[in-house]
């Protein structure tokens, strides 16, 4: 039996990630929703939505990974075509938010692109956006549509638990991870360390300091998403430095963009645990033997069958939680 009625609810998905939206669905027990994208010969997207979407609760699953652009602009379509078709109600479903960096204006004469992205979303007519680990979760704020941020952590909690090892020590690769880094050491135990990142442009960083001891120590190590890999492999040869003895690393958003391989491929970490919000195809193969992948297919869906039942989302990150939100 269905976790929910697949004649009201409604599942599509876009170009980026087929294979997430496959396992969402069969999470939820239905099929997925019935349309296609397709392409104009001068490159431009058409979609087309082949069944009933009138009065229904419908989700588009896109995150906006490399082409970024042209993910984003699928996801809008899709958005507009099923407005025109007179969904009931249409949510955005990003699991990778691409944009999410430029939050803020560090300099002079520099755009707030994720506040420009969540307004196109808008007025493209998004009535609500579903996300997995922000970069920075004040971008919830950009939005005046409601946003669910959703937390991967408890998945990496699984897999540190699966693990088994001892005398560790959870370490944040910069200040920005912090919090992350704390929540972890809160529910497994073990010490916390600071890695004090001094970026020296968009690709290149500096890592140059450590704070807390890691000597002997099992570190694990988290962060929301590896685009070029400088900060994970230069913390990692701070930490090795530092008399490390293995190291495993964690990230929501496996972006492997530009270096990023040539790097990974060279730095001598244990073992590096990704999700599915990106997905990657062939890309991680010289990795691959010391890689595992992830899934937030479960977690997505029970957001899909929580906010389509108007059931409580943060019941799902509440060690109390409510289980009776579930099916």
């Amino acid at each position: 039996m269905a976790l929910t009625d697949a004649d009201n609810l409604k599942i599509f998905a876009g170009r980026a990630n087929p294979s997430l939206s496959k396992r969402i669905c069969d999470y939820l027990q239905i099929p997925l929703g019935r349309g296609a994208t397709e392409l104009f010969p001068d490159g431009e997207v058409m979609v087309r939505v082949d069944e009933d979407v009138r009065g229904r609760d419908c989700f588009v699953i896109q995150p906006t990974c490399h082409p970024v652009n042209q993910h984003l602009m699928e996801l809008m379509i899709w958005i507009d075509c099923l407005k025109r078709a007179s969904a009931g109600r249409i949510t955005a479903v990003m699991p990778y938010f691409g944009y999410a960096r430029q939050d803020r204006k560090d300099s002079g004469r520099v755009p707030i692109t994720a506040k420009l992205v969540a307004n196109l979303l808008e007025r493209a007519g998004a009535d609500r956006v579903v996300s997995v680990d922000l970069h920075a979760a004040q971008v919830q704020g950009f939005f005046d549509i409601p946003v669910d941020h959703l937390n991967a952590g408890p998945i990496f909690t699984r897999w540190f638990k699966s693990l088994a090892v001892d005398n560790f020590v959870f370490v944040s690769p910069d200040v920005g991870n912090v919090k992350r880094a704390q929540v972890y050491a809160q529910q497994l135990g073990g010490e916390l360390c600071i890695i004090d990142k001094r970026r020296r442009s968009g690709t290149e960083t500096d890592a140059a300091h450590i704070i807390g001891d890691v000597r002997g120590k099992t570190v694990l190590m988290t962060d929301d998403m590896i685009t070029t890999g400088g900060t994970i492999t230069k913390a990692v040869e701070i930490l090795q430095d530092h008399g490390a003895k293995d190291i495993y690393l964690t990230a929501t958003h496996a972006v492997f963009a530009g270096p990023a391989m040539e790097r990974l491929a060279k730095c001598p970490f244990t073992r590096i645990a990704v999700t599915d919000t990106i997905p990657l195809y062939d890309r991680a193969e010289a990795i691959a033997d010391r890689l595992t992948t992830l899934s937030v297919a479960e977690l997505v869906g029970e957001a899909i069958h929580r906010i389509h039942h108007n059931k409580s989302i943060s019941a799902l990150f509440s060690d109390k939680g409510d289980d009776s939100a579930r099916r």
